[in-house]
């Protein structure tokens, strides 16, 4: 199975790679798809317009010729006048036309990939979650959703009305003129057409470069920002200022030779441009002084050119910018081809609700890397209904069983079973919303304090959450504040203290009122009053539920059903505390560790 991993890095001055264009392509045309008839609606207008552009120069031609005879009639001019102006509009109109069809297209488009990639990022496993850089994740997905938009938009408003309008030009031209005009026009097409392709898929290694670059960057100050009390704390914002420069002065480079690269580019564009103009030009001219054009005829060819010059000159630039934005696009879709790694069978069944469910870990092994070994044959009950407590020195492997019970991971060998069903069958959904949690490090959302209690069960009413802050303590502690449940908590609840997020935790654990609950070092941020009135609420709360506990305090699981002791993922003793104790082993001796520090700042106190 292929791990999560950071996305890949291509290697500088390296062109997209033709098979990824049309992999990224082929990605996005079944949102398109879904629209097909606004899309050949949008098509039509988009012909009918430069049908129409292109007649307004031969109408011009024809009322230059009329006022330039010797008997000048002022009524075809006249005519013709009313015609310049209709097909004028109606290019106008058309164009408007295949705006208001098509907008709809592209903006359901942008919404339904941003959504796609949110959720997908939402299903991908912990693992990938614990390495990923998200200030460059963030900037990937920004950038890709900007890009779809001006991929449509180029396409269509640009590259197709100007490949239709040089098609016309070309018929018309070799229709009405000899095949000389034809010819000068294609190679000058076909000049700027290779020059640009060549120079931007050169370009677009660079433009990659700048794309990681900018990641980075930002991804380094987001990281900074995020951890800004640590920052604070060792006096590294020189440090930090330091570690971002490097990577501007990468960026600044990478764009300099992205500026300078694009300058040459559009000297280039503008060379071939200038050349072609000057022919065509010089062709039509010798026609009129032979005879074999008229003034109106010059006029037109020129009109053509001019008409002709702006969209081949925006050309160049639309290609970039589509070109860049399919680098764009592909990084964002390479996000939704990332590795779940945790899913759902295709027969996955949903666990049945009910107030107490059995746990079994059977001759579970589980490592994060194949070099460290976690847990082995890690076997283990929990009774329906009853607690189980874990304990054991940091490093045992006591965390790691929340997670295995959640799915964050599937075990490597043996199988952990709720009601009898082997995690691994049943769906995701159904078995996390069994589970409630208080994690031991809170991690709240940016929002108020009733949102985040409320996130438990987000269909909870007001006096649910407010009885679920009661039972955790924290209702007095909401009231004294000036907003009271609408006060913000600040960017990941940094504006509470340790114990209050805690709190705050364990209300939302209440509220979400599941069968099986975990508490994992659920009360180690309160203060020693505070944990005893909300040790007795986690009491009443694991009443009738099948609750796991995972615990550096002793004192806090005297009255588990069973107590375990874990050392390097294995289960050493395991007893009632009663029983553990009269054994005077592993539990015994931390028992009577965490007694004596518990003893140790009194005896300081009368000590001479």
């Amino acid at each position: 199975m292929r791990h999560a991993t950071a996305l890949p890095k291509p290697p500088a001055g390296q062109p997209l790679p033709e098979n990824h264009i049309g992999q990224t392509l082929r990605t996005l045309l079944p949102y398109l798809w879904a629209y097909r008839l606004r899309v050949a609606a949008a098509l039509s207008c988009l012909v009918a317009a430069k049908v129409a552009n292109v007649g307004v120069p031969l109408i011009f031609k024809e009322m230059i010729d009329g006022l330039s005879g010797e008997q000048q009639v002022l009524a075809l001019p006249a005519l013709l006048l009313a015609l310049y102006g209709l097909l004028r509009f109606s290019t106008a109109l058309f164009t408007e036309l295949r705006e208001i069809l098509f907008a709809r297209v592209t903006q359901r488009a942008i919404r339904q990939v941003a959504l796609e990639v949110f959720r997908h990022l939402h299903a991908l496993s912990l693992r990938f979650h614990l390495e990923r850089q998200t200030g460059g994740i963030s900037r990937d997905i920004e950038r890709g959703t900007r890009s779809i938009s001006s991929l449509i938009s180029y396409t269509l408003y640009s590259i197709l009305p100007t490949l239709v309008e040089i098609g016309l030009v070309l018929g018309i031209l070799f229709v009405q003129y000899d095949a000389v005009f034809v010819l000068i026009t294609a190679l000058s097409l076909t000049a700027y057409i290779v020059f640009t392709v060549k120079v931007s898929n050169w370009r677009i290694g660079i433009r990659r470069a700048v794309n990681e670059n900018d990641s980075a960057a930002n991804t380094r100050a987001v990281d900074s920002l995020l951890n800004y009390e640590t920052v604070k704390y060792f006096n590294n914002e020189a440090w930090e200022a330091r570690r971002y420069d490097e990577q501007l002065c990468k960026l600044e480079d990478a764009s300099t030779r992205s500026q300078t690269t694009l300058a040459f580019l559009n000297l280039g564009q503008q060379a071939i441009i200038a050349l072609g103009v000057t022919a065509m030009m010089w062709r039509a001219a010798d026609g009129v002084v032979a005879g074999r054009m008229s003034i109106g005829d010059l006029v037109l060819v020129n009109a053509f050119l001019i008409q002709l010059y702006a969209p081949l000159n925006f050309l160049g630039i639309v290609y970039r910018e589509i070109r860049q934005a399919l680098t764009d696009i592909e990084r964002m879709f390479i996000l939704l081809k990332e590795n779940k790694e945790i899913d759902d069978a295709a027969d996955a069944l949903t666990l049945p609700a009910s107030q107490a469910l059995p746990v079994d870990f059977d001759a579970v092994d589980f490592a994060y890397d194949a070099n460290r070994r976690i847990l082995s044959k890690l076997s283990f009950s929990i009774p329906a209904g009853q607690t189980v407590a874990v304990v054991g020195h940091s490093g045992a492997g006591k965390s790691t069983l929340s997670r295995l019970l959640y799915r964050f991971y599937d075990v490597s060998g043996g199988s952990i079973r709720i009601d009898g069903h082997d995690l691994r069958r049943l769906t995701q959904h159904s078995l996390r919303s069994a589970i409630g949690i208080v994690p031991q490090d809170t991690v709240l959302f940016n929002d108020s304090i009733y949102y985040n209690i409320q996130y438990g069960r987000p269909t909870a009413s007001r006096d649910e959450v407010i009885a679920a802050a009661r039972a955790a303590h924290l209702h007095d502690f909401i009231e004294s504040l000036p907003q009271r449940y609408d006060s913000q908590v600040g960017e990941r609840g940094l504006k509470l203290s340790g114990g209050e997020k805690q709190r705050v935790a364990i209300a939302r654990a209440l509220l979400k009122n599941p069968p099986i609950l975990i508490f994992d070092e659920a009360t180690s941020a309160l203060d020693s009053g505070t944990e005893r009135a909300i040790q007795a609420q986690l009491e009443h709360a694991a009443l009738g539920r099948t609750t796991l506990i995972i615990a550096h305090r002793l004192s806090t699981i005297m009255k588990a059903d069973r107590i375990l002791v874990m050392r390097q993922g294995e289960i050493i003793e395991a007893g009632r505390h009663a029983e553990l104790l009269a054994a005077a082993g592993e539990y015994a001796r931390m028992w009577a560790l965490q007694q004596a520090a518990a003893q140790l700042p009194q005896d300081a106190a009368i000590t001479p």
